[in-house]
């Protein structure tokens, strides 16, 4: 009798318990002792790595539970083949994040092939600033002008086609009328500077602030031309914007396009399905590390302009891309698949 009140009153017990609410896991405990991957889809040394890097080196102390935070670096097809591994292969929990490349929302408007991914659904976590590209020609080429490329052939680094190294001077042969020849192949930006010192190559696109960053005496002894810019103009960059020579309305606006990427900067953004409350939490975590001294102080020590472009107007600024009216976008095709 006595065994028989205990087992019913250990099923009531535990009958009880049944009914309780389960206490949901906290974003900190979810994150505590675990690795947030960042994945770049470039080679070391370039803007879009050296600013990974920076995020990596300062966000995980900033977001709840504190987890370690890897840089890796996954090179191929200018980035998208990481992009394409982010999205279709890795855990969607909020541990695996990507330094994107800003021309993929565009690549993916136009219908690029490679593309497996939807920028649309990917959760966007911000950028340190947006970025002015530009169109740079080594010194010795005598090169200091649009014009002048129009009259002789350069030859142009680039990493593969879909980077913007490669669509920056396609582009500018289609709309302005420049002679650019296009060798690909290199990993990333560090490989073709490294390329133009050795006169592999005469020519690349880079951003203005990797410029300032990564090669601040080539600026200052003059060693590159810069002949073109596009996206917000840069203040202390004398050069013409590549929209304002387009010859045409409809040239423009496709070049607009084109470089519509400018208005992210180096984008971060994670996969989709990631819990809100820890997509949140990622996103003040950004927003928290754009404002830590210590970040930026390392970030004035690489010549990096702090000006974000936080998570939620980068999904409208992709939303945006994304929805370009078929004929443009059929016309900027053959530059960024």
């Amino acid at each position: 009798m006595a065994r028989s009140l205990l087992t019913f009153g250990a099923g009531l017990l535990l009958a009880g318990l049944a009914g309780l609410p389960v206490q949901a896991q906290s974003v900190a405990d979810f994150y505590r002792g675990k690795t947030i991957n960042l994945l770049i889809g470039v080679g070391v040394g370039g803007e879009y790595d050296l600013q990974a890097r920076l995020v990596a080196r300062h966000i995980g102390k900033h977001i709840p539970g504190n987890p370690k935070v890897v840089p890796q670096n996954m090179v191929g097809a200018g980035g998208i083949n990481m992009a394409n591994h982010l999205y279709n292969t890795v855990a969607r929990d909020g541990t695996f994040i990507g330094m994107m490349g800003n021309n993929f929302p565009a690549t993916q408007a136009v219908g690029g092939k490679s593309v497996k991914f939807d920028t649309g659904k990917m959760q966007w976590l911000g950028s340190i600033a947006p970025v002015v590209e530009t169109m740079a020609v080594w010194h010795t080429t005598g090169v200091k002008s649009v014009d002048d490329l129009r009259k002789r052939e350069t030859v142009a680094g680039a990493s593969g086609r879909g980077a913007i190294t490669y669509f920056y001077p396609t582009m500018m042969n289609a709309f302005l009328g420049t002679k650019f020849k296009v060798v690909t192949g290199y990993p990333g930006g560090n490989q073709i500077n490294l390329a133009m010192e050795r006169g592999e190559v005469e020519a690349r696109n880079n951003t203005w602030s990797s410029w300032k960053a990564t090669r601040p005496q080539w600026v200052k002894d003059k060693l590159i031309h810069v002949v073109a810019q596009a996206g917000p103009r840069a203040s202390d960059l004398d050069a013409p914007s590549v929209e304002a020579l387009a010859r045409t309305p409809d040239d423009r606006l496709t070049i607009e396009l084109i470089v519509s990427g400018t208005q992210l900067g180096r984008p971060i953004a994670t996969t989709p399905d990631v819990p809100a409350d820890r997509l949140a939490a990622l996103r003040d975590a950004f927003r928290a590390t754009m404002k830590d001294p210590e970040f930026l102080k390392d970030a004035a020590q690489l010549n990096f302009e702090v000006n974000p472009v936080y998570g939620e107007p980068m999904q409208k600024i992709v939303e945006k891309v994304l929805s370009t009216p078929k004929p443009l976008a059929m016309r900027a095709k053959e530059f960024l698949e």
